[in-house]
């Protein structure tokens, strides 16, 4: 098999590239990969239709105007996907807001690509299927084995917090906020992490898309932790999108803020990448349910306190 030229539309798939070791077969990329950071060199064959400097609400109305028009919210550059040539493009069908579509690079292939090359469509919707995925993208490339290594690794070291956080006597509540205005609560994988984290999800369940929810639903759930993860963001601009959460009738009288106990996190980086990463997640997660047992140094860079 000849040395693959691969193009990545999906962030998550790119670390998934990388981490298997084919970084250097990498040709292009998407707007929004970017990590690790020599990928920021590589050529960018897409583009948002949104503008993401609006306010959670704003992006929320965007999105939703785009979709319902069954358009995609990201545009492909086939001129540019062939002058690359790849011989393997990765996307995505999980989500049409996460990343460029399926079915937005079938239609820039077919158009213009004249390399032929393998389109590799992941849909992780539980922690079971982000290594499934990365099986997938292992065997496009011809070295299956190196999935087999990879998740080896990862999965020991979930293994490993797991076992340490089932000793633990106490499973703290946890509500895993995906998007702050609409309020959304995090699901697909996010419920095992936290799982094998030592908590208890509220609002939430593993292997479904996450879902909008009304404040009344916390309030009643009443969490021990509230975990801030909204998709696209890093803690700065998180810790700006707060309002409208913080404002809500009783939000002052939950357990979690009155214990100080909400935390910010880089949802960008971490959480919504079903990927390498996923293990990153749930150290965490596991920092914040149970900091008196667990540090894997990601305070300051994977979370932070939210101070009102």
């Amino acid at each position: 098999m000849s040395e693959p030229r691969i193009v990545s539309l999906i962030a998550s798939a790119t670390e998934i590239v990388c981490a298997l070791g084919f970084a250097d077969r990498m040709v292009g990329r998407s707007h929004e990969c970017d990590f690790p950071l020599s990928v920021e060199k590589l050529p960018v064959c897409s583009s948002s239709k949104v503008d993401v400097d609006g306010s959670s609400r704003a992006i929320d109305d965007q999105v939703r105007a785009i979709v319902a028009d069954a358009l995609s919210v990201y545009r492909v550059d086939a001129q540019l996907l062939d002058e690359l040539a790849p011989t393997v493009i990765v996307t995505q069908t999980q989500c049409e807001v996460c990343a460029v579509s399926l079915k937005d690079v079938e239609q820039a292939v077919c158009e213009l690509v004249a390399s032929e090359p393998r389109i590799v469509s992941l849909a992780p919707m539980d922690l079971g299927d982000v290594f499934s995925d990365i099986h997938s993208v292992a065997s496009a490339l011809g070295c299956p084995e190196r999935a087999e290594r990879l998740n080896t690794g990862l999965t020991a070291r979930l293994d490993s917090i797991r076992d340490r956080s089932r000793e633990l006597a106490e499973r703290p509540t946890i509500a895993c906020i995906e998007w702050i205005d609409p309020l959304m609560h995090a699901e697909n994988w996010i419920p095992e992490l936290v799982e094998i984290a030592g908590g208890t999800v509220m609002l939430g369940e593993a292997g479904r898309h996450s879902g909008y929810f009304e404040f009344e639903r916390m309030v009643e759930a009443d969490p021990d932790v509230i975990a801030v993860m909204p998709c696209g963001f890093d803690i700065p601009r998180t810790a700006a999108e707060m309002p409208p959460l913080t404002a809500q009738p009783g939000w002052a009288d939950l357990s979690a803020v009155r214990s100080g106990r909400v935390f910010l996190t880089d949802g960008n980086q971490f959480f919504n990448r079903p990927g390498p990463r996923v293990v990153e997640s749930a150290e965490i997660l596991a920092e914040l349910l149970h900091p008196e047992v667990f540090d894997f140094g990601h305070r300051g860079s994977g979370w932070t306190e939210w101070v009102g």
